[in-house]
Order: C-alpha cells, then sequence, then structure tokens
C-alpha cells in the first residue's frame, strides 16, 4: 500500500470476478460495494462472496461499504459479521447523519477503521461532529449524487460550499484531507480531470472512482508536478538551512506553514 493513498475503486461486492480485476488495477484501495452497486434480491449473495474474499488478508487494502440498512437488525449483523474478518482494512458507512451513527458502528466492529459518507444536508450541518465522534473515524467524504438531490441542485456548482465544509471539518479533527466523490460517466477522462483540478484546489486529496480507466487520471492531476516538486524542495533546503521566518530569492515569503505544506507536497512524490 502507498502511504498516501489517492485512488479508491469501487466494485460490486456480488460480481467476485470484477472485484478480482480491480484487485489487480493498481488502486491504493479496493471499496467491495454492499451498497448502491448490489441489486437487493443479490444482497445474500454479495455478502458471502465478500465474506469469502475477505477470509484471508490481500496485499491491497480492501474496504467494505455497507448496505443503507445497516441501522436495522439485518444490518446489525452484517456489521458483526464483517468486522471479525481478516481480510477487512476499514468499513465506509452510507448515509451517516449523526455522531450517534458512529458510536453504534464502532461498537458493533471494535477495531475497525470507519470512514462516513456525508449524503445529506443534516449531514454536512454535522461533518465535524461525525468528524470527531470516536477514534475510529480514519476520514470522511462526500456521497455528492444524493447530497445533490438532496439539495435539489441541477449540477454540481451548488455543491462547492458543502465540499469546502467537508475539507474544513476534516482538517479540524486531524483527518486526512477528503477524497472526491465519483464522477459517473467513465468516458468523460476530461471532464474527469478537470473535475479532479477543481476538487485539489478546493482541498481534496485523490478520488474514488468506479472503473479501472479512471485511475491514472486521478493520479495524474494529485501528484505534484515538476515545478511543484522543484518549488516544495527550494523550500525544504532553505527552512534546513535557516529554521525561521525568511524569504526567498524570489521574493517569497517562507513561514512554518509554508515548510509544512511543502514536506506535504514532497511525500506525495514517495508513493511506493
Amino acid at each position: 500500500m502507498t502511504s498516501t493513498p489517492l485512488t479508491w475503486l469501487y466494485a460490486p461486492g456480488d460480481r467476485p470476478e470484477v472485484v478480482a480485476k480491480a484487485m489487480r488495477s493498481g488502486a491504493d484501495v479496493v471499496v467491495v460495494d454492499l451498497e448502491d452497486a448490489v441489486a437487493p434480491d443479490r444482497t445474500a449473495y454479495a455478502l458471502a462472496a465478500t465474506t469469502e474474499l475477505l477470509s484471508s488478508p490481500h496485499p491491497v487494502p480492501v474496504h467494505v461499504r455497507l448496505p443503507t440498512t445497516h441501522r436495522s437488525p439485518r444490518g446489525t449483523a452484517v456489521i458483526a459479521s464483517l468486522a471479525s474478518l481478516p481480510g477487512l482494512c476499514a468499513l465506509r458507512v452510507p448515509k451517516v447523519t449523526h455522531s450517534t451513527d458512529i458510536h453504534r458502528i464502532a461498537a458493533l466492529a471494535a477495531g475497525v477503521p470507519l470512514h462516513p459518507l456525508l449524503e445529506s444536508a443534516l449531514a454536512i450541518e454535522h461533518a465535524h461532529a461525525i468528524a470527531t465522534a470516536h477514534p475510529a473515524v480514519r476520514g470522511i467524504s462526500i456521497g455528492e449524487a444524493d447530497l445533490r438531490a438532496d439539495l435539489g441542485l441541477p449540477d454540481d456548482r451548488g455543491l462547492d460550499w458543502s465540499r469546502g465544509r467537508v475539507v474544513v471539518a476534516a482538517r479540524a479533527a486531524g483527518l486526512p484531507p477528503p477524497a472526491q466523490s465519483v464522477h459517473p460517466d467513465i468516458r468523460d477522462l476530461e471532464g474527469l480531470a478537470a473535475s479532479c483540478a477543481h476538487g485539489r484546489a478546493l482541498g481534496f486529496l485523490g478520488r474514488a472512482a468506479i472503473h479501472p480507466r479512471q485511475l491514472p487520471v486521478i493520479e495524474r492531476a494529485y501528484l505534484p508536478t515538476p515545478a511543484e516538486i522543484a518549488a516544495a524542495e527550494e523550500i525544504v533546503e532553505a527552512a534546513a538551512v535557516d529554521p525561521g521566518a525568511l524569504a526567498l530569492p524570489d521574493g517569497r515569503f517562507v513561514d512554518a506553514a509554508v515548510v509544512a505544506a511543502a514536506r506535504r507536497t514532497l511525500s506525495l512524490t514517495r508513493r511506493g
């Protein structure tokens, strides 16, 4: 696994052959989906296939997105059964609205990292409370299709305020920057690249994908450019000589916050 995941590839839990391809795709994390990608009459089979898959660890980290019925007695049983599997690295929890959702699942899946998905106006309002609900929370992100429907937005432009709020909530909670939500058109690679550039400008880091062809586009968008690497190296080298605030030869002012940002940039160049 790379130290900083940039790509999270979803695969339907009732399609073991697709999950197997996802494991070989080069994605940093594979997310086995038991929610939207699985028809209701296939959920039992999807759970059985996922249980078999996670009966042993894998070189690629595997997360499972829980079904939306995770609050029901049946959902409680699903969480308990998944939590004990040696190949499970984390649970992605859809439709979270309150911190109480996290407390309940953390109690059922002790020791399993949780990634809440914020998919409604109420969830966005509670973003920081959800992010800080429990030590098991390792990241938060937005489910944009559901959020856009909840807000009645005709297109993605109206989501930027919510996106910014979740980025700030994650930072305030000491969590990694959120990954962007999926780009639903797997043929529109130019649109994906433009959307990733916009997300990066808002403070996101990496993105979920629904097809392997999207992975190289996401990685290129989020890896630092040669110019960004050179600038970061100059800042870090200057700070090593003089750890206080200073001005570079081109007039740029450098302080501790700028140095920290430069080090984050260089950490992405060391992806293995």
